[in-house]
């Protein structure tokens, strides 16, 4: 087995202090710093107290798992010697919130449509969706044991 580790460091601070908290919430936008790529500026879902021109983690997710499903299909097309001349994807994320301010994505749908260069391999093409999310290291992970390792200090 052979393991591969990513990492990155999230930054928030408060960019100006509050008055009053009653009622009030904190600015959910943050930066996520990559090692050797560009940051992102995140925030919360509109919904979620957050700034809806911002990407929002279930943004991520989503975005995550269609990309993914394309990579292990377009390998999968690759092995089987099927010519995909284009890839799009209508991709969707049903999220499920609860009285106790909880929630989770409860169904991701995937809506790919391809264009191949041989009609007459369709349904080859068609059965290898199956095998493409088989395949997917993010779909294979949407079950999974989440660690926490917090750190907490004072200014």
């Amino acid at each position: 087995m052979n393991q591969h580790h990513f990492k990155i460091e999230l930054n928030w601070t408060l960019k100006q202090k509050p008055n009053d908290f009653v009622g009030k919430f904190y600015t959910k936008n943050h930066i996520v710093n990559f090692s050797d790529k560009s940051s992102l500026e995140l925030s919360a879902a509109k919904g979620f107290k957050g700034d809806p021109s911002l990407h929002n983690p279930e943004d991520l997710l989503l975005s995550s798992l269609a990309s993914c499903h394309m990579m292990s299909y377009l390998y999968c097309c690759s092995i089987e010697k099927i010519e995909v001349l284009s890839y799009t994807d209508q991709a969707q994320a049903v999220l499920e919130t609860f009285a106790d301010g909880s929630g989770k994505i409860t169904k991701v749908i995937l809506n790919p449509i391809i264009k191949i260069a041989n009609i007459e391999h369709k349904q080859r093409a068609l059965d290898l969706h199956k095998k493409a999310n088989q395949l997917c290291f993010i779909a294979n992970s949407c079950n999974f044991e989440v660690l926490h390792n917090p750190v907490i200090s004072d200014m």
